[in-house]
């Protein structure tokens, strides 16, 4: 074998390495990768059930509903961005300043029959704050009161 041949079979070798690490990296990140959708997104995309993905809106006046699973407290209650509405379960405590008519964002999955199962749910800190990605997906689909939008910076 020649220097040459050497020298280029090298630098196939070093360009095949950082390749595969290349590869193993992007599809680490797409695993971990958590999407924000508002329910009229998850309406129109349809993503598969079982992906993580972040839910955002206001809590439906009305449809919060308590009750105890396994010992656990339990709640189910709608999200909804004002031109779909989506049902949520969650299992666990739910946040001191989580009540209807006001912001929440979910994270957690879909399930096949198009319910969203929670695993983690956030609520707004007070009357005026709205997480940038909820007040951007609300103005958007025009649910967003004059109100709010002083306190998310628009």
């Amino acid at each position: 074998m020649t220097r040459k041949h050497r020298r280029l079979v090298v630098v196939l070798t070093c360009v095949a390495g950082v390749g595969g690490a290349a590869a193993l990296t992007l599809s680490a990140f797409r695993d971990s990768v958590v999407f924000f959708m508002t329910p009229a997104d998850l309406a129109e995309k349809n993503p598969p059930p079982g992906q993580t993905i972040r839910l955002g809106g206001m809590v439906e006046k009305g449809s919060v509903h308590h009750a105890t699973v396994d010992g656990a407290p339990a709640a189910n209650f709608r999200v909804t961005d004002g031109k779909a509405s989506v049902e949520v379960s969650y299992t666990g405590i739910l946040p001191d300043l989580f009540r209807e008519g006001q912001g929440v964002v979910t994270l957690g999955a879909l399930l096949p029959d198009h319910s969203f199962r929670a695993q983690e749910v956030l609520a707004k800190h007070d009357e005026t704050y709205m997480p940038k990605d909820v007040a951007d997906a609300l103005k958007k689909r025009g649910y967003w009161k004059a109100q709010q939008s002083k306190a998310a910076g628009s």
